[in-house]
């Protein structure tokens, strides 16, 4: 589903109640969108959010950059080698340090162009911030629903049956 403009906004005090709503509403197959004073995982796995995408970034890096340092090293030895010790041209144990350096550089690299890409920064436009409570950094949780005009009722009745204290309509 779509996520609307318009919508209803509850104020919940408890965390609990309002997971129990972010529930209720996505099980009648609402579009939710939360605010909380602090992350919780509550709110995560009543949301059902996926994992994220980032860590693939992470990881798809970091093995490329443990290749590229490897790579990087052994070309070096072998166009110019040094025969030192009696020590093979190729020794991996030396390498160890640039390909470790290697791995963190572009692992971290490939982190920030992931976080980019899966928070589809920048946004260019203007912002769709639905409805905002300022209780909401005093420690209220919000839950606003994206939902047409016609199904108003049934959104708040499902958010004061949960226990929300306040409840707000969007009707941009």
């Amino acid at each position: 589903m779509k996520k609307s403009r318009t919508g209803v906004l509850g104020v919940f005090p408890h965390l609990d109640t309002a997971a129990d709503a972010i529930r209720r509403l996505r099980s009648e197959g609402y579009v939710v969108t939360t605010y909380s004073p602090t992350p919780r995982h509550e709110i995560e796995e009543a949301l059902e959010t996926p994992d994220s995408p980032v860590r693939i970034f992470t990881l798809t890096g970091a093995f490329t950059g443990t290749a590229a340092g490897a790579a990087l090293a052994i070309w070096t030895s072998i166009d110019w080698p040094l025969i030192a010790g009696g020590k093979e041209i190729v020794a991996l144990p030396a390498y160890s340090v640039i390909m470790f350096e290697v791995t963190i550089l572009l692992g971290a690299l490939s982190t920030v162009a992931g976080l980019f890409l899966a928070g589809r920064l920048p946004h260019i436009g203007p912002p769709e911030a639905p409805l905002y409570h300022p209780s909401f950094t005093g420690g209220n949780f919000g839950v606003f629903a994206h939902a047409p005009l016609d199904s108003y009722d049934a959104v708040q009745r499902i958010m004061q049956e949960s226990g929300s204290e306040e409840v707000l309509f969007d009707k941009r």
